[in-house]
């Protein structure tokens, strides 16, 4: 989160001298070099976060990158080139048609949009009202997450379940499709399998986001049963970054086709360039001719072994190999060490390495003691540096701060609570009732948004700490309040999550408690 406020603040490259270790290596040069980002004041990273989209995504296959540039010189016609590609891509895959899309969330947005509108002209154009329409969609509990936007955004509600018999309960005639992340496969009450076979028998088409599975022959979704596969193509496909593809039944994707850009219909702003159309195209047929997974996830575990081998050096620093069971997925090396020994927390190590010379981007954040690096996005030879960076920074890190005692909480904070956020461009109010028993706080909150939530904290003297934890459907809202408390007031930032920054709060007391 304070990397992210760095970001935005425009400080990473004045803080960067500060931290950048005494002798460092550079990023290897590729292509014309970093001056088309340097100009505007960005300066690169090496990628341990693999196909985050923030990062930019996984490493484009060279022949992707020839395939966009290529493109980007003559002009088509989107609907020529989508009737010829998606053929082509779904006979590379295995389905009976497919169509690219604006990364793999364009895809479910667009394939959640044929669910409901059918393919209907009026229909399409009334979206994302759906008044009058089928407008719910069944979804496990356990598969909730941020990411159902993708399908809310038409206008649907959201129905959990739990059991196959709440499936079979919540299945009726207004809903318009059951929906569910790939983890459906682990973790839940029900198989993919059977979760396909109680919607059909209901008339039911089923949508997968696989977005960051490479799509597999035979497809393991539509052989479960599944009508439509979402993937990426910037994940581990390798293809640009913002394309992503739709595969499965051809009705459904027609429709879907029909919804979506260039068409000036509900899907227009999911839109997807002759670039990223072609690139996909490629990087599909690249999957199936040039590209070996076995020999990838071998040169990944090799760098993985050579950090290995650096940080087993370091006192305190464990790392430990985690192959991946599928090739649709890749090893990863996580890497743990001991607080005791080493005083720095993931935040303070990430920062470090994002300010050093080369600046790397890993999971090094929040409060833990140890992270997963990833390789996917990473180029040879960026393995060594990450390597020295890693020992460097582990070596050179402070000694650990005893944490002070806390002082006596100079006011009681129990009761109720009105507390206001002001936020970046609007302000909200939330109630909160807290209980304090020494230094300990815990109690509930409400909100516009969250009907009720969890509050813990500490007192310091005349200093608060509130954590809250809430829900709304598939979101979880985790905020950390910080500031002075007198009687009746308190006041201070709070930490809104590593994507949203930080605001200001106050609160004030309406009754003791």
């Amino acid at each position: 989160m304070l990397r992210r406020s760095l970001f935005r603040a425009g400080l990473l490259g004045r803080l960067s001298a500060l931290f950048a270790p005494a002798a460092s290596a550079a990023q290897p040069h590729r292509g014309g070099g970093p001056s088309i980002y340097q100009r505007f004041g960005v300066e690169p990273f090496i990628n341990c976060t693999s196909t985050y989209t923030i990062n930019g995504g996984s490493r484009q296959l060279p022949e992707v990158i020839a395939a966009v540039e290529q493109a980007s010189h003559y002009h088509v016609n989107i609907d020529e080139l989508m009737d010829r590609v998606g053929p082509r891509i779904a006979s590379l895959l295995g389905g009976e048609a497919a169509m690219v899309s604006s990364g793999a969330a364009g895809a479910v947005t667009c394939g959640a949009a044929a669910c409901v509108a059918g393919g209907d002209p009026e229909k399409m154009q009334k979206l994302p009202d759906t008044s009058g329409m089928k407008n719910e969609c069944v979804v496990p509990a356990w598969s909730r997450s941020y990411y159902d936007h993708a399908v809310r955004a038409v206008g649907v509600r959201m129905i959990e379940v739990e059991t196959l018999q709440d499936l079979e309960n919540a299945l009726g005639p207004r809903t318009a499709l059951a929906h569910a992340q790939a983890n459906i496969l682990a973790g839940g009450k029900f198989t993919l399998q059977q979760f396909a076979v109680a919607c059909h028998r209901r008339g039911v088409p089923v949508l997968i986001d696989a977005a960051a599975d490479l799509p597999l022959k035979p497809n393991p979704y539509l052989a479960a049963g599944v009508d439509l596969a979402a993937y990426s193509g910037g994940k581990i496909l390798c293809g640009p970054q913002t394309s992503g593809i739709l595969l499965g039944r051809k009705d459904l994707i027609r429709a879907a086709w029909q919804v979506s850009s260039p068409h000036i219909t509900f899907g227009r702003s999911v839109k997807v360039s002759k670039e990223e159309i072609i690139g996909i195209a490629v990087a599909v047929e690249s999957l199936f001719s040039t590209r070996s997974r076995d020999a990838e996830d071998r040169e990944w575990i090799q760098w993985f072994t050579h950090i290995k081998s650096k940080l087993d050096q370091v006192p305190g620093v464990t790392a430990r190999l985690v192959p991946s069971a599928v090739k649709s997925y890749y090893p990863v090396l996580q890497i743990d060490w001991d607080p005791a020994r080493i005083g720095l927390n993931n935040a303070e190590l990430g920062r470090r390495l994002l300010d050093g010379k080369p600046r790397i981007m890993t999971h090094a954040e929040g409060e833990g003691h140890g992270f997963p690096l990833r390789t996917a996005a990473m180029y040879p030879g960026e393995y060594k540096l990450v390597a020295d960076r890693l020992v460097e920074e582990f070596r050179r890190a402070p000694a650990p701060r005893p944490q002070p005692e806390p002082l006596p909480p100079v006011h009681n904070l129990g009761g109720h609570w009105e507390i206001e956020i002001q936020f970046a461009a609007s302000k909200t109010i939330w109630r909160m009732y807290v209980g304090q028993n020494a230094s300990q706080l815990a109690g509930v909150y409400r909100s516009p948004v969250v009907p009720e939530g969890s509050i813990t904290g500490t007192v310091s003297g005349d200093q608060v700490e509130i954590r809250s934890r809430g829900r709304h459907e598939g979101m979880a809202f985790n905020y950390i309040f910080t500031g002075s408390a007198t009687k009746d007031r308190m006041e201070g930032m709070v930490a809104l999550g590593w994507e949203d920054g930080s605001a200001k709060w106050t609160a004030r007391r309406l009754s003791a408690s």
